[in-house]
């Protein structure tokens, strides 16, 4: 169960790693890869952070994290800089794939295709709405 002030702290890293992340991103990683942060989680002590990042428009995903972490004191300093005020420590963070978006486009594909070749049932509660 998490606390008020992990929420508080997982959505303050959120918000101002999201504007880092298009402030610093085109340096790190190029004009190509479109990140977006989809979730942080903190730790019950607040000193350590994990960064969930959905990864856009490249094939290579792994790729992009490897270049962040390569990048992790540009990355870890900007952030500081902007949460200097909010936060006295910030905590040790890590960046991870969420594949829920690419997992979500898969499943709606396969709908689309089972609907295109009439394997689904019309109506009922599983209906697609067209």
């Amino acid at each position: 169960m998490e606390s008020k002030r992990q929420r508080q702290v997982a959505e303050l890293i959120k918000r101002n790693f999201s504007i880092v992340l298009q402030q610093e991103g085109v340096y790190i990683y190029g004009t190509q890869p479109l990140v977006t942060v989809m979730e942080v989680q903190v730790s019950p002590d607040l000193s350590v952070g994990k960064v969930y990042l959905s990864i856009w428009n490249t094939e290579n995903k792994q790729a992009v994290i490897l270049q962040m972490e390569e990048d992790h004191a540009r990355l870890k300093s900007a952030l500081a800089h902007r949460l200097k005020r909010q936060l006295r420590r910030l905590p040790e963070l890590s960046y991870f794939i969420d594949e829920t978006l690419d997992e979500m486009n898969k499943v709606d594909n396969i709908f689309d295709r089972l609907y295109a070749e009439d394997q689904m049932p019309e109506g009922g509660s599983g209906a697609k709405d067209e």
